[in-house]
């Protein structure tokens, strides 16, 4: 698939843009095309790749889709720190290793002397990644160290260097950033190797030097070398005199230790190229993510957790992007283009078959009898060749179509001069309903409390969920602790109770709900309790009575506790909240048909006096 992209005329004019240094303004590709576009152009450029997203769970899912359009190319995810900014908190030790593994990558591009990877890394980032600032590439580079075979070195200067770099002491090596010693043996576990190292001394000699299994002990693998790396994004060496003693220190201390701000993309070569998946969508997230972190700032300040003179913890979106046009870059999707490039007019969604196999093996093999290459990727690999093999007898000597076992997000059909050149279909073609579209970003408003209480008039009914029904009477000004504010005024029917709420607490206010009569109050979500209970009533007192009525009407007799004119009974008024008290209890002898009416007429009782607003506590009739 891809050398069919890298042959395409679209796609070649795109490419000499990038290679003879030209802006590429927004390419407008489809999600689905901008891997493979991405993929096609690692293996022409042949130079470092960072593609820069907005959220981490997008990076993760083009990092994993990634693997399946370069299954051989060395692919680093730098992920992004789980800490917000300010947040004086450690970060986890596969974020670092991730993030170190592929500062590495880059950095070996800038140590003399040393190999690059066999092939050009591919960088996936988001863009809280890509502001955290991280080590100077100077600091990096200088404290980066290759020890040989044979070399003669102090064991103890050793030792001492890589305490100074991040290195943890331990008895027994178990993790990468860990370095033990006895007698004569060093072990040490670097960030970007996969397993750890061990380094037999003969005196100050290094006579052995190999990889070995942590839980085995055994050898893996002999070395020649072993570049040795910063194992944290801070040097601790540089921490003396700037950080307390005492202080456990971790990557929260990067901008007290390290003042120059320095990101990942110090790192990139000058021949790199850097991919933005969507200008738009990147900034707009990078001034929400600003906008956080002076609000967390000043609430650290204000709390004593955070001095005043703290150094910002990373880059703005405004200087990451002045250092991104200072190399080459170019976005793949459409905030900086008008209209869509004739690479993105190139790529077109393919056919949705909801699940009809017998519909999309039709499709298939008309594509054959067309000579149109189809390459089907899915997770059912077995079952879709099975189905497939039954319908191609008479296809020989035509044009199959692959069959692939991967998972990809959506697929498409790539047209040159308006016809079809390939299609690629994966299991949202052939079993999704209709195509995903991208879930609109709620715009923040804000409003005043008192926004609530516009539409609301003195009469208006409303609810409190400890007083039940009231009246709206307007707003009043009260005195309260000396000063007059205003207040909102409810007035209760049964006791004659005026119940005054501050106006600050708007939120227990909700304009849900239509208004309502005096007459209607037991009506709610279209739901009357005449269909209940058999009769028509329109108030909580006449609706329980009527039950009591029926019961009685059947023989049921009433415990004394809630029998009318008894020494404990209480008439339920229309205006108080429903209690379990008032409902009858009932004999064995009583039919489940009639216990119904009362539970179910409770329940309904006891949803209007509960009602309540989203804030929760008033609504709106």
């Amino acid at each position: 698939m891809l050398d069919i992209i890298r042959e395409h005329s679209a796609y070649i004019d795109v490419l000499d843009q990038i290679k003879v240094g030209n802006q590429v303004s927004g390419l407008a590709l489809a999600r689905s095309a901008r891997l493979p576009v991405l993929a096609a152009l690692a293996l022409d450029l042949n130079v470092p790749i960072i593609l820069v997203t907005d959220k981490s769970d997008k990076a993760l899912m083009m990092m994993d889709e990634l693997g399946f359009w370069l299954p051989d190319r060395p692919r680093f995810h730098f992920s992004e720190p789980t800490p917000l900014f300010y947040e004086p908190a450690a970060w986890g030790a596969v974020t670092r290793r991730d993030r170190l593994q592929a500062l590495t990558a880059l950095a070996m591009y800038h140590l003399p002397g040393e190999k690059k990877l066999a092939e050009p890394p591919v960088i996936v980032t988001s863009l809280r990644a890509l502001m955290t600032r991280t080590l100077p590439r100077r600091d990096f580079l200088v404290n980066s160290k290759t020890i040989h075979l044979n070399q003669t070195v102090n064991p103890e200067d050793l030792q001492k260097n890589w305490v100074g770099i991040g290195y943890e002491a331990v008895d027994t090596v178990v993790d990468f950033g860990q370095f033990s010693r006895r007698g004569g043996i060093l072990d040490v576990w670097p960030p970007t190797e996969p397993f750890p190292a061990r380094l037999e001394f003969f005196g100050d000699e290094v006579d052995t030097l190999r990889q070995f299994d942590p839980a085995s002990q055994r050898t893996i693998r002999k070395l020649e070398e072993l570049l040795i790396t910063p194992a944290r994004e801070f040097l601790p060496a540089k921490a003396e005199g700037l950080i307390p003693d005492g202080v456990n220190l971790d990557e929260f201390y990067i901008p007290l230790i390290h003042r120059m701000a320095s990101s990942i993309l110090d790192y990139l070569p000058k021949n790199a190229l850097v991919l933005i998946d969507d200008v738009g969508n990147i900034q707009s997230f990078g001034e929400e993510v600003e906008e956080q972190a002076i609000k967390l700032r000043q609430e650290s300040v204000e709390e004593g957790i955070l001095p005043e003179n703290f150094p910002v913890p990373y880059l703005t979106w405004s200087e990451l992007i002045d250092m991104i046009q200072a190399s080459r870059w170019c976005e793949l999707g459409r905030s900086t283009s008008e209209e869509a490039s004739p690479l993105a007019e190139a790529f077109t969604p393919g056919e949705r078959f909801g699940g009809h196999l017998n519909t999309f093996m039709d499709a298939l093999e008309e594509d054959c009898l067309d000579d149109i290459p189809s390459v089907v990727v899915t997770r059912q690999l077995s079952r879709i060749r099975e189905l497939w093999n039954e319908v191609s007898d008479n296809l020989e000597g035509k044009l199959q179509p692959r069959f692939l076992e991967g998972t990809l997000s959506e697929g498409w059909i790539l047209s040159e001069s308006g016809r079809p050149v390939i299609e690629l279909i994966t299991d949202s073609e052939m079993f999704g309903w209709e195509r995903q579209q991208p879930r609109p970003r709620m715009s923040s408003t804000h409003q005043p409390p008192e926004a609530t209480f516009n539409d609301l008039n003195p009469g208006d009914w409303v609810v409190h969920v400890d007083y039940g029904v009231g009246r709206f009477s307007g707003l009043v000004r009260r005195t309260l602790d000396g000063t007059e504010r205003e207040f909102l005024c409810v007035e209760y029917d049964s006791y004659s109770y005026r119940f005054i709420r501050p106006i600050g607490s708007a939120a227990i206010l909700d304009r849900k709900g239509p208004r309502r009569s005096h007459r209607d109050l037991a009506v709610w979500n279209g739901r009357k309790p005449s269909k209940v209970c058999g009769k028509r009533s329109f108030t909580w007192h006449k609706t329980c009575w009527n039950c009591m009525r029926s019961v009685n009407r059947r023989k049921v007799m009433l415990s004394k506790r809630t029998r009318p004119g008894s020494k404990n009974w209480k008439p339920v008024s229309r205006m108080s909240k429903p209690m379990i008290k008032y409902v009858p209890s009932m004999k064995s002898s009583t039919i489940w048909k009639n216990q119904s009416r009362w539970i179910v007429c409770y329940a309904v009782m006891w949803d209007m006096a509960k009602l309540r607003s989203r804030c929760g506590q008033l609504s709106r009739l």
